[in-house]
């Protein structure tokens, strides 16, 4: 009896050693020369930066991993294991918003004696998965091995703003982790993306799971990404029995309250306040916004997560205590997208008589630590009290370049700009409009209504050759890439 053990256990060691090195063969290690721009001196190509992280192949002589390994990214290089050569790699697709990317290698001899990974699917509750990846601290492929231990919808830290579905294992998810699969059964089951620092959770790490990855992989198919989808929709849990009987509902329903609908919501015209969502594409939801999908009880929002722009979803709602269906075709919500990090482009600014004009955004406000009341206003409440729709853009002042044409203006650093000569100012390329217009003088107003900024023009170009010399100032605006530039939200 205990050699069969022995040899049952000797068996299960080489099968696991097997599968290893199955993975050893489609592991690659990424090295990431970037520069993360500056937004306080923007025309500067910002500080240059190392890293390192974790891939692996996939179908079609490609390589996955995360975003936020390769973001802003100037040079990537790639190794594989018992390979001394370096190879160069590109980035062919990136999606901010779940964290994910796609390399591709113009060398065809990087492939050979590789693997492609197949996925497989969400891991069940308290089952044991193994995370693989080049972390921090050595040079080959390490192993860990952890315990699902939950299942929910979770910010994704790289934008800051996306929430989608993500499950947490007890294995250390550690720099150079990132981007690696997580395997079970010979099958990728996640890819490995945030973590705890030691003082906040020993032993904790989350990873993208497969819904996500298939999703972004399919929306690639037609060559590009074109991201999710929102519904923009806020609502509240109907757990008291007594808000249930309120709002109309019999014994045995069960749904959520819709508290608010956003004019730019994909719901807009079609769901209202007080509504209450019963179901989604025929699956009920529960009182607390969850539904029972592939076995697994999840947010009802995973059905619109897993749909693209233009796709429907149907409801069964109770409107005013009667029953009826509707049908809502999703799109995007593009205001929300101040509330998340930029990634890959410059800032984008106007420099005028040394005075800076910038947009509002995420990056603007970590980079000048802004305290000023009405900008976090305009920032905190931007999609909420619909200040988009007047202000498609919030162009601020952000700093000055002190020189003799603006001596005295500093009061108006962190002003929001309202007109410049009579015209109103709605996004960064309309101050690079209004300056572009000859005048005796430039007069700029802020939403302050106090004095404005006056510029004397005879004085600019004198001013803009001394401001350029001083300050090394090599661009004095950068509005975008020409499809943003001529973009009308």
């Amino acid at each position: 009896m205990r050699l069969l053990i022995l040899l049952l256990a000797s068996a299960l060691t080489v099968s696991a050693a097997d599968n290893f090195a199955s993975i050893n063969q489609s592991l690659i290690r990424l090295t990431v020369t970037g520069q993360k721009p500056d937004y306080r001196i923007p025309w500067n190509p910002g500080r240059r930066r190392s890293g390192s992280g974790s891939g692996f192949v996939i179908d079609g002589r490609r390589i996955m991993t995360n975003a936020h390994v390769v973001s802003n990214g100037r040079f990537i290089e790639l190794e594989k294991d018992g390979d001394p050569e370096r190879y160069q790699a590109q980035v062919k697709f990136i999606a901010h918003d779940c964290d994910l990317a796609i390399l591709e290698v113009n060398d065809p001899a990087f492939f050979e004696g590789t693997t492609a990974l197949d996925f497989g699917d969400i891991p069940a509750l308290h089952s044991t998965v193994h995370a693989f990846g080049y972390p921090i601290g050595g040079e080959r492929m390490s192993v860990t091995r952890g315990v699902v231990s939950r299942i929910e919808f979770r910010t994704y830290s790289h934008s800051g703003l996306d929430t989608h579905l993500c499950i947490q294992v007890d294995a250390a998810i550690n720099p150079g982790n990132s981007g690696g699969p997580v395997v079970q059964d010979g099958k990728v089951v996640g890819v490995a993306f945030q973590g705890y620092s030691g003082a906040v959770a020993q032993n904790t790490g989350y990873m993208i799971p497969t819904p996500v990855i298939r999703r972004f992989l399919t929306d690639i198919e037609d060559d590009s990404y074109e991201g999710y989808a929102e519904l923009a929709v806020e609502h509240s849990n109907l757990l008291n029995p007594v808000h249930r009987e309120y709002l109309g509902m019999s014994p045995g329903m069960t749904g959520v309250r819709v508290t608010d609908v956003m004019s730019v919501s994909s719901a807009a015209g079609v769901l209202e306040k007080d509504d209450v969502l019963m179901a989604i594409d025929g699956y009920p939801i529960g009182n607390d916004g969850h539904i029972t999908l592939d076995d697994e009880y999840v947010q009802f929002e995973e059905i619109i997560e897993r749909k693209f722009h233009g796709d429907t979803v149907v409801f069964d709602i109770l409107r005013q205590r009667a029953p009826t269906t509707v049908t809502v075709s999703l799109q995007g919500a593009w205001p929300y997208l101040i509330y998340r990090n930029e990634y890959d482009q410059q800032p984008r600014y106007v420099l005028f008589a040394g005075l800076l004009f910038q947009p509002l955004s995420r990056d603007f406000m970590s980079a000048y630590k802004v305290n000023n009341p009405q900008i976090k206003y305009l920032y905190d409440f931007y999609v909420t009290d619909d200040i988009f729709e007047e202000r498609p853009e919030v162009v601020i002042l952000s700093s000055i370049l002190t020189d003799q044409i603006n001596t005295y203006l500093g009061a108006f650093t962190m002003s929001v700009i309202d007109e410049i000569n009579d015209r109103k100012i709605k996004r960064i390329a309309d101050v690079a409009a209004a300056f572009a217009v000859s005048a005796d003088r430039y007069v700029i107003r802020t939403i302050d209504d106090g004095l404005p900024i006056v510029i004397d023009a005879v004085n600019v170009e004198a001013a803009r050759e001394r401001i350029v010399r001083n300050y090394r100032v090599t661009s004095e605006q950068y509005l975008g890439p020409e499809d943003l530039t001529n973009e009308q939200p």
